[in-house]
Parts: C-alpha cells; structure tokens; sequence
C-alpha cells in the first residue's frame, strides 16, 4: 500500500485560505485516485474532492464546490487541497487517501494519511 502523509493544516480566520498537501510514499503515485475527506468533532468522516490518476478527472462535494481546489504532481508524489474563503464550518481533520477508482465512497479508499487539523475561526 501506498503510505500518505499530509501537512499544512493550521489556524486561519473565516475568509482565509490555507493549502494542504499529501506526500505519497512506497508505491506508484500515479497509480492512484487521490481523495481528500474531513471529519469534523462528533460528525462522520466525509468526502470533500477526489482526483483522477491523470487529474483530468475531478468531484468536489456541494459543500465546498467552487472555493476547494484539488491538484496532484505525479512527478512530486503530492495530492493538494487548496482551500479559499474557508469558514467555520470548514473545521475538521482533513484526510488524504488513495483509491484504485474514481469515487466519492469512502469505503472504496483503501490508504489513509493520519490527517491535519483545520481550524476556522470567526
């Protein structure tokens, strides 16, 4: 399995924008659909974009369609996640993972990074 590992997760005012990145390491990054998911205190882990091998494919939840944007470097083995005009409600731990399938479903995502914390104040 493909082991993930994110950074850039912070402390950023309603508004603000902050840039996530996944570090992939032990397999073929471009091999895999690359996810990113949040899971906020008390709430279920979901889904928030995912990414094709090629980055030609694209999904972002409703949620945050138009302010999230996701991006990979096959040659950097690095999934990105950059959030703009972020709100309160965007707090969560924010999970990178790696599927064989272009897909939404959490349970189709077999890695999992140990997530970075975001953290919106108002």
């Amino acid at each position: 399995q493909v082991q993930l590992v994110e950074s850039g997760g912070g402390l950023v005012q309603a508004g603000g924008s902050l840039r996530l990145s996944c570090a992939a390491s032990g397999r073929t990054f471009s091999d895999y659909v690359m996810g990113w998911f949040r899971q906020a205190p008390g709430k279920e882990r979901e889904f928030v974009a995912v990414i094709s091998r090629s980055g030609v494919t694209i999904r972002y939840a409703n949620s945050v369609k138009g302010r999230f944007t996701i991006s990979r470097d096959n040659a950097k083995n690095t999934v990105y996640l950059q959030m703009n005009s972020l709100k309160p409600e965007d707090t969560a731990v924010y999970y990178c993972a790696a599927s064989s399938i272009v897909t939404t479903n959490i349970t189709d995502f077999r890695s999992w990074g140990q997530g970075t914390q975001v953290t919106v104040s108002s």
